[in-house]
């Protein structure tokens, strides 16, 4: 991005008789500065409100693994929980039990300890905090993982071949972005370390995303479309599998693109793509909340 000095713009005035015609006002430096500075904060604003609604959205999320597997776990009713994960309890199985309610567990620290992780004032104001809950979220991502894929490989799962591969992809990718940020966290990288911990964040997420979409797709749509409800197999299931990380992954690698390339034009149109994001986002999750996830709280 060049900016323009005083004397890069040369104005003209062509005369004639009696009456001259003159150049546009002069643009200068400042002026172009201050018209970047400006998209930029446009763009800082839509990042940031769309991380807010989706960390309000996650901590739903949160809120209801803990009221429904969680109050089942305590009161030793462990049966209830395959009305929602098909074979998620298996009476005499305590390893495959087991693994289940830590995965379980884990996946709610994920929410919660990224959440912190996200807050800028935490950074800045207990940094110990930071780097502590960092290394746990980092171990936290790891033991959900490859316990997602135990589950994978021991217990029967809903959806078809296509849909398993795009978890065990999505379990790879976490293991990959974990240890790419805690490589550039030890080599002192600062900016590479948050761009590759904001990449595992969005991995993690990736079973929440799929509730998100679904629930959006499915009020876009005003039912199922696309899939069988009944075997959960589809295109759009296929399509969404994969999509749950990608999308995401992909959206914020524009976005750091348009971060460091890009003139004021593509930094309010990334902004305004973001804005259509945090819609879609905020749909999907009132939607998940009224059919999903409150309705199985009582």
């Amino acid at each position: 991005m060049t900016a323009l000095s005083n004397d890069a713009i040369h104005i003209e005035t062509f005369h004639s008789t009696g009456s001259s015609i003159a150049a546009p006002p002069q643009i200068n430096a400042s002026g172009r500065r201050d018209v970047i500075d400006r998209a930029s904060k446009m763009l800082k604003a839509a990042a940031t409100s769309w991380f807010a609604v989706a960390i309000s959205g996650q901590m739903l999320f949160a809120a209801y693994v803990i009221g429904f597997y969680g109050r089942a776990a305590l009161l030793g009713q462990f049966e209830i929980w395959n009305k929602v994960l098909p074979h998620g309890y298996v009476a005499g199985d305590t390893v495959g039990n087991l693994i289940v309610g830590m995965h379980l567990l884990f996946a709610v620290y994920i929410m919660l300890g990224g959440a912190i992780q996200l807050l800028p004032g935490v950074r800045r104001r207990w940094p110990k905090l930071h780097h502590w809950n960092g290394r746990v979220y980092l171990t936290s991502a790891l033991v959900m993982s490859v316990g997602g894929l135990v589950m994978l490989a021991t217990r029967e799962t809903v959806g078809d071949l296509s849909q398993q591969i795009a978890i065990s992809i999505n379990a790879v990718l976490i293991v990959g972005f974990a240890a790419m940020a805690l490589y550039h966290a030890r080599a002192r990288r600062i900016d590479l370390h948050r761009r590759w911990a904001l990449r595992l964040f969005l991995a993690v997420s990736g079973v929440w995303f799929f509730r998100v979409g679904l629930m959006f797709w499915i009020v876009l749509n005003q039912g199922p479309a696309g899939f069988d409800p009944k075997t959960f197999q589809g295109p759009f299931l296929t399509f969404l599998a994969f999509a749950q990380y990608l999308l995401p992954l992909a959206a914020m690698q524009l976005y750091f693109y348009v971060q460091d390339n890009a003139g004021p034009r593509g930094r309010i149109a990334m902004a305004a793509g973001l804005g259509v994001l945090t819609l879609i986002t905020a749909t999907g999750i009132f939607a998940a909340s009224m059919i999903m996830w409150l309705p199985r709280l009582h």
